[in-house]
């Protein structure tokens, strides 16, 4: 930024000297030429406000850089043709004096906007995918392919679409005057310039037009897909990290439908940023063109009924008409906001209803649940309806409004200009063009109207980024800050517990151990009444428990696995099943039929690249044995059983029991389980036993069997 600072500041430098050479005025009493200084003015004040504000958002500063580069390089050319130093023969490329005055303004509106508590809230999501050091390989087709890093890619698409954008904006306004002397020829009844003028002109500039509409098309959904697919991966890993996937569930609002966060409102999220930046940038650019053409039409326009001269009445009355309606239409849509948050959320909760059911449908059916799953889907769609009609009133009344707006404003150019056309003040091209510009400075000025709806469902995507990131924060935040629970490494093999107090997300206590020691090497049972806190004190030896205080110290490099009740079995072949969480490829086919004949699993050895639902094709005793074909696989130093072997017969349940000793003879097994079975198969037990004030505590049981 200091370096863009100096080249702006350097220019209005440039542009005051070549006022004071060219001459002209007087100006404050001196001989200075009026328009240089003009463009000195902007500069000065871009150069102010980006001095004011070197903190700026990347995102934004990529538009910032563009302006102010273009600033510089408009405002020395134009200072350089002013003064006779610029070659007669580009004398054809001579930037207007407005150009680098539009663009200081430019810059100056996107500093200004980037204070505004909604904008920083967008950049905040926007700016990490323009800081990132990741790289990618880019194809270049016939130049081979480079490595570059993603900011820098994403960075420099963005210029070029706008420095594109801009290209369009400036056809559009050579096809204005195009239409104003096409209609002059038609008037006079000109052909040579009727026929010039379409086929070197109108077809010329049309077709550029169409070309660069084509490499826009094409760069932007490079961008688009590159920018998600990194937001994407940046959301799924901190929701997966630190036991963010189960930590979310604890922090409360913010949090819900987290698939439909990261699928849906990412990819919203990069659609209508890059819309709404672009089209804003595009709405500007028209805006100010626009209104330099509806200040140089060639008429002396008065206030109706008075004889006050109104230069440039047509903008005052664009401006006056767009205002109003702007008002208009936020009053009407605000609440738009709020319900398209809701909407979103209804809808979720209703798909993740009904993904919930599509799991759980043996249970459902075997206690007949039907007629009550029918009422719990029929609330959560009521509520849907609900919402939806309330945005279907809420959007009649703002449309009836925004299309009664827009339909007025097709004639308003013509009216006021139409007396000025029949006496004789104008041609037919002039009021032409004078309509088609005031439809381009009244579209730009009602962007806001135009795009209500639109926006407030943007804003309530960004809204539930906000809250999902936030939620992700405070999920990782959790147990963070002391008093809580440290993790450490013990100085033996032992993994020991010292002062753990373990307490439930409402702060109430459930768990107090003052020590305790699991030997390697002896395996252990926990035993105790439902809601003693054992599956929490398993929970905290993962270190996926968050609220607590006290020490847990684990064996320094151990390996560590904890087997729940219900095991979880991902979608797709039954080898993913197995080898979960273990990445593709780490296990050989042998090794992983091995395991399923080890945990009596057999039978399914010959089906391992079968892709089903096997999370409702196996039997709950099915799941547990392949949780522990996986942990045979894995061979884990220390492995927890929170209940995994719960759904299997006694017999089957010592079998497995022997094999995880034969098979892991290193490993350390320490089980939460209700049966009398179970004592003889550990070669220690730990009773949970709660106090007078419902605090569990652990009490050796000394030799288990």
């Amino acid at each position: 930024m200091i370096f863009l600072t100096g080249l702006v500041a350097a220019t209005a430098a440039a542009c005051v000297l070549a006022s004071v050479v060219k001459g002209g005025g007087p100006v404050l009493g001196l001989p200075l030429d009026g328009q240089l200084l003009g463009v000195a003015a902007t500069g000065v004040i871009l150069a102010f406000a980006m001095s004011r504000s070197r903190n700026i958002s990347t995102f934004l500063k990529i538009f910032v850089t563009i302006f102010a580069v273009e600033y510089g390089l408009t405002g020395l050319t134009f200072a350089a043709a002013t003064v006779g130093a610029w070659p007669s023969a580009l004398s054809g490329l001579t930037p207007p004096g407005s150009l680098p005055a539009m663009l200081a303004a430019f810059g100056v509106v996107v500093v200004l906007i980037a204070r505004i508590p909604v904008i920083r809230q967008i950049t905040e999501i926007a700016d990490p995918f323009f800081e990132t050091d990741r790289t990618r390989t880019v194809p270049l087709g016939p130049l081979g392919a480079r490595v570059v890093r993603e900011s820098a890619l994403g960075t420099g698409l963005v210029v070029t679409l706008v420095v594109l954008n801009q290209l369009q904006v400036a056809i559009n306004v050579r096809l204005s005057f195009f239409n104003r002397d096409f209609f002059n020829a038609i008037q006079s009844k000109d052909e040579a310039a009727f026929w010039s003028l379409l086929i070197f002109v109108f077809c010329f500039w049309a077709s550029v037009f169409v070309i660069s509409a084509l490499i826009e098309y094409f760069l932007e959904s490079v961008l688009k897909i590159t920018w998600r697919e990194w937001l994407t991966e940046r959301y799924s890993a901190n929701w997966l990290s630190r036991g963010g996937l189960y930590r979310m569930n604890l922090v409360g609002e913010g949090a819900d439908n987290p698939d439909q966060r990261i699928a849906e409102d990412v990819r919203a999220f990069i659609n209508l940023t890059y819309a709404y930046s672009i089209s804003v940038l595009s709405t500007l650019s028209n805006l100010v063109s626009f209104s330099i053409i509806l200040w140089m039409i060639p008429a002396s326009f008065v206030i109706p009924g008075t004889s006050i001269v109104a230069p440039g009445f047509p903008f005052w009355v664009a401006l006056a008409y767009a205002s109003l309606g702007t008002w208009i239409t936020h009053r009407i849509g605000k609440p738009l906001v709020r319900l398209d948050f809701q909407q979103e959320r209804h809808e979720a909760d209703f798909r993740f209803s009904l993904a919930r059911l599509r799991e759980y449908a043996e249970q459902v059916a075997l206690l007949r649940g039907e007629p009550a799953e029918r009422q719990i889907l029929g609330a959560r769609f009521t509520a849907i309806v609900q919402n939806y009609f309330a945005i279907v009133v809420r959007n009649l009344k703002l449309t009836t409004f925004t299309q009664s707006f827009f339909q007025a404003s097709v004639v308003i150019p013509y009216i006021i200009v139409a007396p000025y056309y029949f006496g004789g003040q104008i041609t037919l091209g002039v009021m032409t063009q004078t309509a088609g510009a005031f439809s381009r400075v009244e579209g730009a000025l009602s962007f806001f109207i135009a795009r209500y709806q639109a926006l407030a469902s943007y804003k309530a995507v960004v809204d539930r980024l906000t809250t999902f990131g936030d939620a992700m924060r405070r999920a990782r935040a959790l147990g963070s800050q002391p008093p809580h629970i440290v993790h450490g490494r013990s100085a033996g093999g032992d993994l020991v517990l010292n002062g753990l107090q373990l307490r439930l997300p409402d702060g109430r206590q459930i768990v107090d151990v003052a020590h305790l020691r699991f030997e390697k090497g002896r395996s252990t049972l926990v035993t105790g009444p439902s809601g003693s806190g054992k599956s929490t004190l398993f929970r905290a030896v993962a270190d996926i428990w968050p609220y607590g205080e006290g020490r847990i110290e684990a064996p320094e490099g151990a390996r560590v696995m904890l087997l729940p009740q219900r095991p979880y079995v991902p979608s797709g072949t039954l080898r993913t099943a197995v080898t979960y969480p273990a990445l593709s490829g780490s296990y050989s086919d042998d090794q992983i039929i091995a395991a399923l004949k080890a945990a009596r699993l057999s039978h399914f050895a010959d089906q391992l690249d079968a892709d089903d639902n096997w999370g409702q094709r196996l039997s709950g005793g099915e799941q547990q044995r392949l949780a522990i074909a996986r942990a045979l696989l894995d061979k884990p130093e220390w492995l927890f059983l929170d209940e995994a072997t719960s759904a299997l017969d006694e017999r089957l349940e010592a079998e497995i029991y022997r094999t995880l000793r034969a098979e892991l003879p290193e490993a350390t097994i320490v089980s939460i389980g209700h049966r009398s079975t179970l004592i003889e198969l550990h070669d220690a037990r730990i009773d949970m036993r709660a106090g007078d004030n419902g605090v569990s505590s652990p009490q050796p049981m000394g030799q288990a069997g």
